[in-house]
């Protein structure tokens, strides 16, 4: 059986799968917005609302990349680098803003569809009974 560091139990998993589910919403319910301005593209807008972005795309794709890095197995390590990889465009659209329409949040969306494929499966594991050993 796989060894997981994070999600080590059905709860954990439930969790990071809603977290990943409604972010997945999120990011389709955005797919028909316009392009977005980012801090320096395609002028430089320094507003509040850029900045407070940037910072929360940066603190998320951080903490996601730490749980990269500590996860054990495959599935675990694929999850979260597949979160985090959607985190980092984000994190790119919030400094550059959309030079290419439509392709960061196409991106975003397809990233955080496999987190949640994978999501599933791993939710799956955690949910099947444990084999019973004699002895």
């Amino acid at each position: 059986m796989e060894t997981y560091a994070i999600l080590t139990n059905r709860k954990r998993a439930i969790i990071a799968l809603v977290h990943s589910i409604v972010f997945l919403v999120i990011a389709t319910i955005s797919l028909p917005s316009r392009p977005k301005t980012g801090l320096f593209y395609p002028q430089r807008v320094f507003s509040a609302g850029n900045i407070a972005i940037f910072c929360v795309y940066l603190i998320v794709t951080s903490v996601l990349l730490i749980l990269t890095r500590y996860s054990r197995c495959l599935r675990e390590r694929a999850y979260f680098a597949f979160c985090s990889a959607s985190a980092s465009v984000g994190l790119l659209r919030a400094l550059f803003g959309d030079p290419i329409a439509h392709v960061g949040p196409i991106a975003r969306v397809l990233l955080l569809a496999t987190a949640v494929l994978i999501g599933f499966a791993i939710l799956s594991i955690h949910s099947q009974p444990a084999p019973f050993t004699e002895g």
